[in-house]
């Protein structure tokens, strides 16, 4: 029944006689696929370009980077005396050190390739790249 609807959608298109109509294209992606291996797969990247993002992506995730979604699920922490609140969370040295590494990856890019390397290689945002007319 699907495609019965599409092909009707197609012949109506061609009858409302828009210039002439239109081949239709069909386009695959690889929706499990990072914006910085299409990158890769496509020559846009180096091999070492790739791995060094890719560590950058690791450390962000080690660091716990990634803005929360929803509230925290934890159990409230229980104060020490009056009006008090609980200890600070106890970071790993793991985390504090992929932090630091984070922290100075993206201090040596610059304030220009920050906010792309954040947005492409961390946080998996597409790139769109048009072709010139």
């Amino acid at each position: 029944m699907g495609m019965r609807r599409e092909a009707r959608l197609l012949d109506e298109r061609a009858v409302q006689g828009r210039d002439k109509a239109r081949p239709s294209r069909t386009v695959t992606f690889n929706a499990a696929e990072s914006p910085l291996g299409w990158l890769l797969a496509r020559g846009l990247v180096s091999q070492r370009q790739y791995d060094a993002g890719e560590r950058l992506r690791a450390d962000w995730e080690r660091a716990q980077l990634a803005p929360r979604v929803t509230m925290p699920w934890d159990a409230a922490p229980i104060a020490r005396g009056r009006g008090g609140s609980g200890p600070q969370p106890d970071l790993g040295g793991a985390q504090i050190d992929a932090k630091r590494r984070f922290d100075h990856a993206i201090g040596a890019a610059g304030p220009g390739l920050a906010d792309i390397l954040w947005r492409i290689v961390c946080s998996g945002e597409g790139c769109a790249m048009r072709k010139p007319r």
